[in-house]
């Protein structure tokens, strides 16, 4: 693997962190923190890969379309965003530095964007620059966009007093579901028309998590 390929796969999910790190505008979270969420992210990447590589080998699913949703899913949407989810209330959702709604959608990110680099890095040993270019600006985002969602809800669950096993476990479905949706419209090879509706997928997404960033920061305690 050349130099560039190692930038490519890390330069994404350190910009987007940064990017959502400057979007908390009132109490700014301490860098430790912020940091150790991201290694979280690594050492959770390296967990969900070793279930994914033995799901892929003892799991015999079949190539119809039937497989392709289990694979998307249950193999990796629902391990992946369990995991991610299982890191983010094991470790800042309780802690005193976790002190407003956003703090919710700033660890997610950063868990997801540890969780994003891992990934790329292992994926810049096998493709070329092409590849890392397009995960650069779809998979990576894309990991930052569902932890959007589950932070949001983590943030609300933590600080709305409102059923939080509720929010959160909300949080957790919806992650999986547009994670399954993403990867399913990407994986099926039955319809090529399909395939765009992942890029439609991350652009409602998208849409999404600006309202919910911007919510959050309307109900900072510290915005006054």
């Amino acid at each position: 693997m050349n130099v560039l390929l190692l930038v490519l796969a890390i330069a994404p999910g350190l910009l987007i962190s940064y990017w959502v790190y400057k979007l908390d505008l009132y109490d700014k979270e301490p860098r430790i923190h912020v940091v150790l969420s991201f290694v979280v992210g690594v050492l959770a990447a390296f967990v969900a890969t070793k279930i994914e590589t033995w799901g892929a080998t003892h799991w015999r699913l079949p190539n119809h379309i039937g497989g392709v949703i289990a694979t998307s899913f249950v193999l990796v949407a629902l391990v992946e965003e369990s995991i991610k989810w299982c890191c983010l209330l094991v470790y800042p959702y309780r802690q005193p530095f976790f002190n407003e709604p956003l703090d919710g959608i700033l660890y997610a990110v950063m868990i997801a964007m540890g969780f994003a680099t891992f990934e790329n890095v292992i994926f810049a040993w096998k493709h070329d620059l092409t590849t890392m270019l397009l995960r650069a600006f779809t998979a990576v985002p894309a990991h930052a966009l569902f932890a959007v969602v589950m932070g949001y809800y983590a943030g609300s669950a933590r600080f709305s007093g409102k059923n939080p096993t509720t929010l959160l476990l909300r949080g957790w479905l919806i992650a999986i579901a547009l994670h399954g949706a993403y990867d399913f419209f990407l994986m099926q090879k039955a319809y090529q028309e399909l395939t765009l509706l992942a890029l439609v997928t991350l652009a409602l997404c998208f849409y999404l998590a600006k309202r919910l960033i911007r919510l959050h920061q309307e109900n900072s305690p510290f915005r006054h």
